[in-house]
């Protein structure tokens, strides 16, 4: 589905990588939910993906209908049933993720500190902004050097 740039979107992160099994079932999931995800009875312009075996992406585009309380605690259930199913965490909004080279890594918060502290982590290390609120910014502003983000405010640079 094509959906507007402007979507409003949540990025939910696992704290792990998912499996190359677990992909085309959690997908199968996530398409199912969309395709019938509505918001007092109108079908939500919807689109469900997962972007580097770690996070979940839901988009909406309100053009066409709004995401109501309901709609929205829909797939946080959702996102909690993959979490019990999978052992996996999507709530953790402690764990960093960064990139690492090539490879992306998460960690808890104090961990992060310890990497910075040992300069493994820097002003210019990659960081993943999960707080970006439409889709477009998947491509200008989720993944941003860490002196970008929010990220330094929480750490001392």
């Amino acid at each position: 589905m094509q959906i507007s740039e402007n979507s409003r979107i949540w990025i939910y992160q696992a704290n792990r990588a998912l499996t190359t099994n677990e992909q085309p079932i959690i997908q199968q999931k996530l398409d199912a939910f969309v395709g019938s995800w509505q918001a007092h009875g109108h079908q939500l312009a919807a689109l469900a993906e997962i972007h580097y075996q770690r996070f979940i992406v839901l988009a909406i585009d309100e053009h066409q209908a709004q995401a109501t309380g309901c709609s929205i605690d829909k797939s946080v259930g959702l996102m909690k049933e993959l979490e019990s199913e999978f052992g996996i965490q999507l709530f953790d909004r402690m764990q960093i993720a960064y990139r690492d080279g090539e490879s992306i890594k998460t960690c808890s918060k104090d961990e992060f500190e310890r990497l910075l502290e040992q300069g493994l982590v820097n002003e210019e290390t990659i960081v993943f902004n999960n707080l970006i609120q439409n889709y477009r910014d998947l491509s200008t502003s989720w993944e941003v050097p860490m002196k970008l983000s929010w990220h330094q405010k929480v750490f001392a640079l």
